[in-house]
């Protein structure tokens, strides 16, 4: 069917059978549930929002990967109008916090990160370290998206950093794949919208999001490291969007 070929409906039903995989493992109904209520929250605060703007009701793939990343990331044992906040703001971000009519940061990240902040949120990064789900999936994502630069320079900045780190500390350098959140890195840093267009500026911001993340992580932070890193970098892509290209031609 022609919908199949939407990347977004992909990327619905690839987090959402990986929801049911680990709910099923885990005997988790409360995650399954939390995510149901995120992913209504944002369906209904997307279609709120537009039919304001065009004065018609619709869906928004959008809102449901939006709210499927929210269940994910925040902890299933929170109450249940935690999630719908955090779903809400991620939408009303998208649409109030904007740039030269385009949205600035990654939603589901600003949701998010701002519940955590206003509140008190845990984090629990479901299934994130599930590393041979979600890197398959991962990159062939990116490829689609045209986002591999990303992941190529958040990988180089975490490995020269973390091995650093691990070498210093005589610590086996295969043990830094432990420290790396794989939902983060494969299904939110590589977001389309919030992300740069050039080459040169993705392999910057992937570089960059990765340095944050190891800054904070090391300063001890009491909020969530890849959140506020993912936020601050987003906050660049305008910049690193203008910069020149070299032209190769002699």
């Amino acid at each position: 069917m022609v919908i199949f070929k939407s990347i977004k409906t992909k990327l619905i039903i690839y987090l959402s059978g990986f929801a049911v995989f680990l709910a099923v493992r885990d005997k988790d109904a409360a995650f399954l549930a939390a995510t149901a209520i995120a992913v209504i929250s944002a369906l209904a605060a997307e279609g709120l929002v537009l039919y304001l703007k065009e004065k018609a009701f619709r869906a928004s793939e959008s809102a449901v990967i939006t709210g499927l990343i929210t269940g994910f990331v925040i902890s299933s044992d929170q109450a249940w109008w935690i999630f719908c906040l955090a779903a809400v703001i991620a939408i009303f971000s998208k649409h109030l916090i904007r740039f030269r009519g385009k949205h600035i940061f990654n939603p589901a990240a600003c949701g998010i990160f701002l519940t955590l902040i206003l509140f008190g949120v845990s984090t629990q990064w479901k299934g994130t370290y599930i590393w041979y789900i979600l890197a398959p999936f991962g990159f062939y994502f990116a490829y689609k998206l045209k986002k591999t630069e990303v992941l190529a320079g958040y990988a180089a900045a975490s490995l020269l950093l973390f091995g650093a780190q691990a070498l210093l500390q005589n610590v086996p350098l295969w043990n830094i794949f432990g420290y790396f959140s794989y939902f983060y890195i494969f299904v939110m840093v590589i977001e389309p919208k919030t992300t740069p267009l050039k080459p040169i500026g993705k392999y910057i911001f992937g570089a960059g999001v990765a340095a944050l993340v190891f800054i904070l992580t090391q300063a001890g932070v009491r909020f969530d490291a890849e959140l506020c890193s993912l936020l601050v970098m987003n906050a660049t892509v305008h910049l690193l969007n203008k910069m020149p290209v070299r032209n190769t031609r002699s």
